[in-house]
Parts: C-alpha cells; structure tokens; sequence
C-alpha cells in the first residue's frame, strides 16, 4: 500500500478543515477515525487506492454531519443564498476529487484547495 497517498489525502482534508475553521478535536478525531477505516478498506482493495482522498472528505462530511455541523459551507453562492454544504465530486470520491457547489453547479475547488 502506498501510504504517501493515504498521507497526502489526510493533508488535503486537514487543510480544508482548516481553511473553514474546523480544525479542532472533534474533527481531526472524525477525520483520523476516517483515515483509519480507509486504511484498512484499501489494504483489502488496493486498487481503490486513487478513491480514497475524497472517500475519506465524504466520510468527515458525514461524521461532522452526523454531530450536527456543516462542512465544508459553500462561500461561492450569494451571503443570501440559503446555508448549504459542498459536495465532493466524483460521488466515489475520485480519482481527483474536487469540491462542488452543487446549488450552483459550480466546481470549487480540489479537495486540501478551499479558501
């Protein structure tokens, strides 16, 4: 397994985290129980290995979402525009994942590129 790529797509996430101001314990914790998970998914797949930078962003999105918080909000739609979270796209999370708005039907940016 390479686990540059898993490390990479850890960094990418932790920095979108970051960058929307959710870098605390709560969501780092998500983010490492993902990280674990995915781990293991892809020691037993190892061909799904270019999936899980976005497959792991999916997961955090869903375990945030799940104790009650947004993320990542959207920015790139009007201040009153109603509250709406991005989306990772392709749906399985890659390879190549990118963050989009999906009110707008606007790509936003590469996952770990949010400002």
């Amino acid at each position: 397994m390479d686990e540059a790529v898993l490390h990479t797509a850890r960094a990418a996430i932790l920095a979108d985290l970051r960058a929307r101001g959710l870098e605390d314990v709560a969501a780092v914790s998500a983010l490492e129980e993902a990280m674990s998970q995915r781990r293991w998914w892809v020691e037993q797949w190892p061909d799904g290995l270019p999936y899980v930078a976005g497959l792991v962003a999916q997961d955090v999105q869903d375990a945030l979402l799940d104790a009650g918080r947004r993320w990542p909000e959207c920015r790139h739609c009007p201040a009153e525009a109603p509250l709406h979270t991005l989306a990772i796209e392709p749906d399985l999370g890659g390879p190549d994942p990118v963050w989009v708005c999906e009110e707008a039907g606007a790509e936003v940016g590469p996952l770990g590129g949010l400002a």
